[in-house]
């Protein structure tokens, strides 16, 4: 009834000035309502945002590494479209863009640097030819986040019959000593207590990448897990 009466009224006074500002206010507000139902039944993001994106100094690496094992297992490939940083995890995607040709590329973090001190972030030679870097070697460039690759993450085998007074967790082993310092380098970001053992095994020697002591199987189980969600492949093993 009020809403017939209320239309019958603008109808009857349509021309008039007052009229049409109550008319123009309500509905206004009835606007307003709607888009404010709108918005407080809009579903929940399914997906937690990433950083912004933000300015860090990053340089890049070529010949020197190509063929090498990347501290996340992978072979470094100078020409694809990878990226090394000290700390995020191993499928981790980034763009990259270089502001003075305003040229971006995405790449994969699948390892470890950079090594000297005021660098974040160095770019595969690819992908630092592909935003035009290449000449420049260290500058500044914006990165954005844009997920992560999980089949990068890892899992440990549960497997509580591994026995020693004492355990350790290995991330890798290696024929040639500076593979294993560099991979150890790589984990100090991070974490102390990384050590490198020599075994000599059927007529070979083998540098072993290691971290930790451990008491239980059940702690040393707990940070394998911790390694292998970052994309480390791990192995619990009896401390020597």
């Amino acid at each position: 009834m009020v809403i017939a009466s209320w239309i019958r009224y603008i109808t009857g006074n349509l021309c008039a000035p007052s009229v049409i500002i109550l008319l123009m206010k309500r509905l206004a507000v009835i606007i307003g309502l709607v888009l404010l139902t709108s918005c407080a039944s809009s579903p929940p993001r399914d997906y937690e945002p990433g950083p912004e994106a933000r300015y860090v100094t990053a340089s890049w690496y070529g010949k020197d590494f190509h063929g090498r094992p990347t501290s996340s297992g992978e072979r470094y490939d100078m020409h694809g479209f990878t990226a090394a940083h000290k700390t995020m995890k191993f499928g981790t995607r980034l763009r990259v863009t270089n502001p003075d040709t305003d040229k971006s590329v995405d790449v994969i973090v699948n390892d470890r640097g950079p090594f000297i001190w005021g660098r974040d972030l160095d770019l595969s030679y690819g992908a630092a030819r592909e935003i035009g870097f290449v000449e420049k070697g260290v500058g500044e460039v914006r990165i954005e986040y844009l997920g992560r690759d999980i089949r990068y993450a890892k899992r440990v085998p549960f497997e509580p019959t591994v026995t020693s007074s004492y355990l350790t967790v290995q991330v890798g082993s290696f024929v040639e000593e500076s593979n294993a310092m560099r991979l150890k380098q790589g984990l100090q970001f991070e974490y102390s207590n990384v050590f490198v053992t020599t075994v000599f095994l059927n007529g070979k020697t083998y540098h072993r990448v290691r971290i930790g002591e451990f008491s239980s199987y059940d702690s040393a189980y707990v940070f394998a897990q911790k390694l292998a969600d970052e994309g480390y492949s791990t192995l619990i093993m009896a401390k020597d």
